[in-house]
């Protein structure tokens, strides 16, 4: 396992020199140990993943964390000069100095935040929102100091945040939209996305995003805006219900309506997981976890995103990452660690092609599970970057 550990000072700068700057695709991926691993073990990899490179599938530099972290998801900032990683096991984020290297995790204590889940960051780089599903509450941070400068809870019952897990921002109409999913020890599901004031975290409402009777456990999970869509539009998975909703925003009313576009029932997919647009706006990507899926829309009219094809991933299909040029589609699978929803694989898919080219087995092999997939910044546009970066 040495070959995962981190490179010798002399080799670590020739990295920052050569390697960083000019290979064609590298990868960020959080990863923990698989289930039944005598020793427990979390890190951040840096993979390159294209396709064309003689290094293709290798891991170039690990950054190992703390075992009892379990690291979830990785953010970055407007100017990608951060990343910050969540936390389920902790209250605490890390922060990573990207224009710094080698990189150095910073902590960041969340103490009103437990099972720490999604991050945005406001377009003015000022403030992020981190959503806490275990505490039920949203915390705003300064997101120049990177530290906590608000709680957001919910008083009013019928306005309230509730095992909160996906997170969106747009600071043109001043909102920011939480789904409420689950406890996070799933005993209990939720069935709303509530809608707060950005600039101050004020919460204004709560609306029902299932048409079962009530309680629906249909578990909304992600919220993500579609790209210069106007008047704004958001889409919700709904991972229990396994449906796609929208929200339209009323200019004149300054509230959002919400209806189903979509049901992966018939296609026989359940759990779906993430969305990711391409830089246009014009196609959406939504991944389900069982079996293992990327569903491809025609997202030219966001109110009715219309379904095109499915493309077979792997179990616990789950975060996904498009090429600059947005030709390859990266799709990390694995869900949690969960039964039948934890491959461990990186699936590859030629977007031209519409064909999947392989899987990266790395970690996979090694008895790593990856939880998420970014791109390192200099490798970024604004469509293949997931919603702290909308």
């Amino acid at each position: 396992m040495n070959r995962f550990r981190l490179m010798a000072s002399t080799v670590t700068l020739l990295l920052s020199i050569t390697s960083i700057a000019s290979a064609e695709l590298l990868a960020l991926l959080n990863y923990e140990s698989k289930p039944g691993q005598t020793v427990r073990r979390e890190g951040i990899a840096i993979m390159e993943v294209d396709p064309k490179s003689v290094d293709f599938g290798k891991i170039l530099m690990d950054i190992p964390l703390p075992a009892d972290f379990v690291a979830h998801h990785i953010f970055f900032n407007r100017d990608r000069t951060k990343a910050y990683i969540t936390s389920l096991g902790k209250s605490e984020l890390y922060v990573i100095d990207l224009t710094r290297f080698p990189y150095r995790l910073r902590t960041i204590a969340v103490p009103d935040c437990q099972v720490g889940e999604d991050l945005v960051v406001s377009e003015d780089n000022k403030t992020w929102y981190l959503t806490c599903m275990g505490s039920s509450t949203v915390i705003m941070g300064d997101a120049v100091q990177d530290r906590p400068i608000k709680t957001v809870r919910a008083s009013d019952p019928t306005a309230q945040i509730l095992y909160p897990h996906g997170i969106a921002i747009h600071n043109g109409i001043d909102r920011v939209l939480v789904t409420s999913t689950a406890k996070p020890d799933m005993s209990e599901m939720g069935e709303s996305v509530t809608v707060l004031e950005a600039s101050t975290g004020k919460v204004l409402s709560t609306h029902k995003v299932s048409l079962k009777p009530s309680p629906s456990k249909a578990a909304p999970v992600e919220v993500m805006f579609a790209p210069n869509a106007n008047p704004p539009v958001v889409h919700i998975t709904n991972m229990m219900e396994g449906t796609l909703w929208a929200g339209l925003w009323d200019p004149s009313s300054k509230s959002f309506s919400f209806t189903q576009v979509d049901d992966f029932g018939p296609r026989q997919q359940g759990v779906p997981l993430e969305m990711l647009y391409n830089a246009k706006g014009d196609r959406l990507y939504i991944t389900t976890a069982k079996p293992g899926f990327v569903n491809l829309y025609d997202n030219s009219n966001p109110r009715q995103p219309k379904f095109l094809k499915a493309l077979p991933a792997a179990e616990g299909a789950h975060h996904t990452v498009l090429s600059p040029d947005e030709r390859y589609l990266f799709v990390q699978n694995s869900l949690l660690n969960l039964e039948g929803m934890s491959d461990g694989s990186i699936t590859v898919i030629d977007l031209q092609e519409d064909k999947v080219l392989g899987s990266i087995d790395t970690l996979k092999a090694a008895g790593f599970n990856p939880n998420c997939i970014m791109l390192l910044p200099n490798h970024f546009q604004k469509g293949g970057i997931r919603e702290s970066m909308q």
